[in-house]
């Protein structure tokens, strides 16, 4: 069988992340890491994977190379990554990528479906910086540098809010002055879309069924966490709103808050527009609230009694069953509900603390399947539970090889 490589690219404003896939096999061939591009010494991290044989999972063909050299801008970083393969493998002169794809984080009301990057599409990019300021601009800087790098093969972004353009003006309205919210966008998006649509559709695979039978609620529960109700294989209401800032408690960020306490904060604390975005997306969340984002040190210190860290485990859950239960009304009920990312796939605890107050619609989990170390996607409910719940382990690169492979084919 012959390789069908096709490159991922996720772009930062100081980093970006690659993966090469193959995608007749959908087999991570390399994968690195650009960083601290701009800085006196950038760092870049390259690892290169073995073929598996009889079933086995891949494994590092070698310890991941790190070369730290100045890397002043993207097009040198892609320069960079292309020297890794050309000296670490594999040849890209001998398996070049067929496509490149790029996730893009805001695609506005404007994309719904992955895109071939033209100029055009570019400058509807840049020009939606205005939606995500901190986010867009990088993407499209390694969009410019990556067609720089591979300017014979189709780019196509794969926008993370597209998935959820299928949200009804009911779920994506927001209740303030129409005139207002149209002149500013001001609406839903959502966000986390490639990884709820990956879930969603492995795990109407692993359950072998169609995925417009079922309805379904995934739980993106990572240091940014979102939770989305799918019917039928189409979002129909999703967490994060206007930003990723709304919606479930997080690490750094509050998630749903009443407004007037940013104007109580304004008037009578003092703190400018800065200080309550910094507040809200930087010093809120878990991290706020018991003085870590990572549950891992947050559970540690609830084994000790540490009151600060029981309280923030109790609001994180409180906020997850909250969704659940809105969600569950939404759909009339669920077939399945998975879970993702790395809080969702590694902390059972958590998974059965959102759970736990559902046996009235069905949802029984199993604990001892819930605590298995088992890896890769799993069942955790029990046997006589209405809703199957699941652990299903996300992939965003090999869900944006995979449109990019659709579009490019086109």
């Amino acid at each position: 069988m012959s390789v069908i490589p096709v490159l991922v690219i996720n772009s930062g404003s100081s980093s970006f992340k690659y993966q090469l896939l193959d995608m007749a096999t959908e087999r991570t061939l390399a994968s690195g890491l650009v960083e601290r591009i701009g800085e006196p010494v950038g760092v870049a991290r390259h690892t290169v994977y073995a073929t598996p044989t009889d079933g086995a999972a891949p494994a590092f063909l070698d310890a991941t190379r790190t070369r730290e050299l100045p890397i002043p801008d993207h097009t040198a970083g892609f320069a960079v990554m292309l020297e890794a393969f050309a000296s670490d493998g594999p040849s890209l002169h001998d398996s070049p990528p067929v496509a490149v794809g790029h996730r893009v984080v805001h695609g506005g009301a404007r994309f719904f479906e992955p895109t071939l990057i033209t100029p055009l599409v570019e400058i509807n990019i840049d020009e939606l910086s205005v939606l995500a300021p901190l986010h867009n601009p990088a993407n499209l800087a390694g969009i410019v540098a990556a067609r720089r790098a591979f300017p014979d093969v189709p780019h196509v972004a794969v926008f993370d809010t597209a998935f959820h353009q299928t949200l009804a003006p009911a779920a994506y309205t927001y209740a303030i002055d129409t005139e207002v919210a149209a002149s500013h966008r001001i609406r839903r998006y959502g966000f986390h879309g490639t990884s709820h649509k990956f879930v969603s559709e492995a795990a109407a695979a692993f359950l072998g069924r169609p995925v417009e039978d079922l309805t379904q609620i995934v739980f993106h529960l990572g240091n940014g966490a979102s939770v989305t109700a799918i019917d039928r294989g189409r979002s129909v209401d999703t967490s994060m709103g206007f930003t990723p800032l709304e919606g479930l408690v997080m690490g750094t960020r509050s998630g749903d808050i009443d407004p007037a306490v940013l104007f109580q904060l304004a008037r009578r604390g003092g703190l400018s527009i800065d200080d309550l975005d910094d507040l809200l997306n930087k010093r809120s969340g878990l991290l706020g609230l018991a003085g870590s984002n990572d549950l891992r040190d947050i559970r540690a210190a609830i084994e000790r009694g540490d009151e600060r860290a029981i309280l923030a485990f109790e609001v994180y859950v409180h906020r997850l069953r909250g969704y659940a239960g809105a969600y569950l009304a939404q759909l009339g009920g669920a077939d399945v509900i998975s879970f993702t990312a790395g809080v969702g796939e590694n902390a059972p605890h958590v998974r059965a603390g959102a759970l736990e107050t559902l046996g009235f619609a069905g949802v029984e989990i199993d604990h001892e399947r819930n605590e298995s170390p088992d890896r890769g996607i799993r069942v955790i409910s029990t046997d006589a539970s209405r809703v199957t719940v699941l652990v299903v382990p996300t992939d965003e690169e090999l869900e944006i090889a995979r449109q990019t492979l659709s579009v490019s084919r086109a």
